[in-house]
């Protein structure tokens, strides 16, 4: 008898779902750059369903040179990007990533670590919440406040709290996987 591997309820049986719900989100991320294409593919969703973006992220990591600041910065025009079908087609979402990588640049500039910022609103260490299904889970929280907030007064954009919450999530400043999800971090 084969034992049936307990995932977070909202994964659904695409292969791309499962993957990335079983090696990357929830998993806490220290990688500056990581961290920094994920707000950017965050801000994307926005509307939209996550799949929608990860079906797409590969092409975005393309076209946006794997999320480095330094070239994103020298791109002049979005036109192309605006034809391409592999990419979420909103002139603003696109801009966005551009404005994210100037201020990202510039907090770099100050001195200022993206990760240990990020990471500052947790104090360094993943939360741990219970949801036991997705009607308990917050759009977005007091900390996802704060963040958003603080990445706005930065020069960030498309950062809401309930995209901060979702990147929170996904970056493992919080695990919310459910109580019976195999990659809950403790139980």
């Amino acid at each position: 008898m084969t034992k049936t591997i307990k995932r977070c309820s909202w994964v659904s049986d695409d292969p791309i779902y499962i993957e990335y719900h079983d090696k990357e989100w929830g998993k806490p991320q220290h990688s500056s750059i990581k961290l920094f294409e994920k707000i950017c593919l965050e801000g994307q969703q926005a509307g939209l369903s996550w799949i929608t973006v990860l079906k797409k992220r590969e092409e975005y990591r393309r076209c946006f040179f794997n999320f480095d600041p330094k070239k994103i910065i020298k791109i002049e025009s979005i036109e192309p990007m605006m034809e391409n079908k592999g990419l979420i087609r909103n002139r603003l979402k696109l801009n966005a990533i551009i404005k994210n990588a100037k201020a990202y640049l510039e907090m770099q500039k100050n001195g200022e670590d993206f990760a240990e910022f990020i990471w500052s609103f947790v104090d360094n260490k993943t939360i741990v919440n219970h949801y036991k299904a997705m009607k308990d889970v917050p759009a977005s929280t007091e900390i996802s406040d704060k963040m958003s907030k603080a990445l706005k007064k930065k020069g960030f954009t498309f950062v809401g709290s309930t995209i901060c919450y979702a990147f929170m999530q996904s970056m493992g400043l919080v695990d919310d996987h459910f109580e019976e999800c195999f990659c809950r971090q403790s139980k």
